[in-house]
């Protein structure tokens, strides 16, 4: 048999130059060597598509984020509340994104992120744990209770094939009338925020996740909500140096991996009205050059109205965000794979050298991250094992932690006098809430109270009822309660609030005979409320920041 050596060297040379000789995800080397060389090897297309990070709507992947993986290889999707209904759904969804993703020329597996924080934010929600939350771990002021809810909460997403966490939230409680931040701050102390903040980076990396510090530089200082306006905070930098950078300062020196950049303007600032996502002046040169932050930034949702109301449109922010220093961009929605904002951006690359570096450097920047953290023995698996959901969702360790954590942040707030509370002592026992939970928990405490389901309607109703008992346990969790529980001041009951969230209401309703907080609405959070409460636990939390109410205590102090 005669064989044409040189046909056959015509055949491999004419062969798809990745089928044989590109190089891949999977080489050995040094991770800032082969991410440079991947980078050398990509067109720009390749290389701006790594700056792109994807939502979608539905429980299943649409056929557009499909494309943009196969035909564009992005660099990551973001998983949202309205993803994550089926847990096994949701599992089965990030294996076959993953494997499009693997088919491509350079076998890059996708950044798969979403936000589960703990306690209040909780986007992957069936079968995942309820958790304490931040505020709750502030309340106990303990780092291994950061880093253990980092490491169980990151256990779980590990098992999902989720390889990133917008977590933790390292937002000050510094202004107290703020919705958006609330329990998902660890509490006003900065120093705190940040040694708790890099504990729980450490706890989701030994589970193979990586954090992202939000909301750089800080969110905690504004009652508006990104999502609908541009904040404005007025603090000048030498504040915000002292306050909400320390978090930042403190995590970048042990190897923070990813920070989100906020949609917040800072007037009293170099960066003017600028938001903090779209200036250089913050992301380059305080996160780079003072604080001397090496990983990825990461934008918030550039579909918010904080970031494209001052840009003037979704393609300018987006051009903008890269510029200023961010290396992804995020956007909540698929756009079309020729939707301005891909054919503005790559348009700018192919004429403005001074930007095309700039992506390419972003690119560069994502690769690394990805050979850092998903290769090697304890990276999140891309395809998820199925049949390891049923018995691994709740993390069973993670539920005995998790308890503990709340039994350790329950705070008496008022009424030492009055704890332990037996049955005997109580009297007729009015439980009044709106969570199931609470009432559920209240029942074992005390088996003989009446439940009562309130709503900001029902104050003539709840009034006779509490008339009927010797001791009232109303559960206040926001401002709209508090019209429903001063309806029972002057009745002559034990008034005992049971708070849930953030504790700030309480400044409220001093007039109360006890008060207690507890920091989530988690199952737990309500069954070590009512353990306090009975005394089969002492409450040893301490109040994340101090209330101004008159007749307050900080336990401790």
């Amino acid at each position: 048999m005669k064989v044409n050596i040189p046909g056959i060297l015509l055949i491999i040379l004419l062969m798809p130059a990745f089928s044989l000789f590109s190089l891949s995800f999977q080489d050995t080397g040094p991770s800032e060597d082969l991410a440079r060389r991947l980078v050398d090897e990509m067109t720009d297309e390749q290389a701006l598509a790594q700056t792109f990070m994807l939502g979608w709507v539905g429980a299943e992947p649409s056929p557009l984020i499909l494309n943009w993986i196969r035909d564009r290889n992005i660099g990551g999707v973001k998983i949202f509340g309205w993803n994550t209904g089926d847990t096994r759904l949701l599992a089965e969804t990030v294996g076959s994104l993953q494997s499009s993703a693997l088919k491509t020329q350079f076998a890059l597996p996708l950044l798969v992120a979403t936000d589960q924080e703990g306690g209040w934010v909780r986007h992957v929600k069936g079968a995942t744990s309820e958790t304490p939350g931040n505020m709750a771990i502030g309340a106990s002021g303990y780092p291994m209770d950061a880093y253990w809810s980092g490491y169980y909460i990151g256990r779980e997403l590990s098992l999902l094939g989720i390889n990133m966490n917008f977590a933790p939230a390292v937002d000050l409680y510094t202004n107290r009338d703020s919705t958006l931040i609330g329990p998902r701050s660890f509490g006003a102390d900065p120093v705190q925020a940040g040694i708790l903040g890099a504990a729980f980076m450490k706890g989701l990396g030994a589970a193979g996740v990586i954090s992202t510090a939000k909301h750089y530089p800080g969110h905690g200082d504004t009652d508006l909500d990104s999502h609908g306006v541009l904040p404005r905070i007025d603090a000048s930098f030498e504040v915000l140096w002292d306050r909400e950078l320390v978090p930042y300062r403190l995590m970048a020196k042990e190897n923070l991996p990813a920070v989100m950049s906020g949609h917040l303007a800072f007037p009293n600032t170099q960066a003017g009205e600028t938001p903090a996502s779209l200036s250089s002046w913050f992301l380059q040169d305080i996160l780079r050059g003072k604080i001397g932050y090496k990983g990825l930034v990461i934008t918030d949702d550039l579909m918010m109205n904080g970031a494209t109301a001052s840009a003037g449109s979704l393609s300018r922010a987006a051009k903008q965000a890269l510029i200023a220093g961010n290396d992804i961009i995020m956007l909540s929605k698929t756009p079309n794979l020729y939707d301005p904002v891909w054919a503005y951006l790559l348009e700018a690359m192919k004429n403005e050298g001074g930007f095309r570096d700039r992506v390419r450097d972003a690119a560069r920047r994502v690769l690394e991250v990805k050979l850092n953290y998903l290769r090697g023995d304890n990276k999140t698996p891309y395809i998820p094992d199925l049949e390891k959901l049923e018995k691994a969702l709740p993390d069973p360790e993670g539920a005995a932690f998790f308890l503990d954590l709340a039994a350790r942040s329950v705070t008496l707030v008022k009424g030492d006098e009055l704890f332990p509370l037996t049955p005997e002592k109580a009297g007729r026992v009015l439980l009044a809430g709106q969570y199931q939970d609470f009432f559920n928990a209240g029942k074992k405490a005390f088996p003989e109270a009446v439940s009562y389901w309130y709503s900001q309607r029902s104050s003539p109703e709840l009034s006779y009822y509490a008339r009927n008992a010797d001791t009232v346990i109303f559960c206040l969790s926001g401002e709209s309660d508090l019209g429903v529980l001063r309806s029972l001041r002057g009745l002559g009951k034990r008034i005992i609030v049971f708070s849930v969230l953030s504790p700030v209401y309480l400044d409220e309703v001093s007039w109360a005979d006890g008060a207690i907080a507890v920091y989530s609405y988690a199952p737990e959070s309500f069954t070590a409320g009512f353990s306090a409460i009975a005394g089969r636990i002492a409450a040893r939390g301490r109040l994340p920041f101090p209330l101004n109410g008159p007749r307050w205590v900080t336990p401790g102090n």
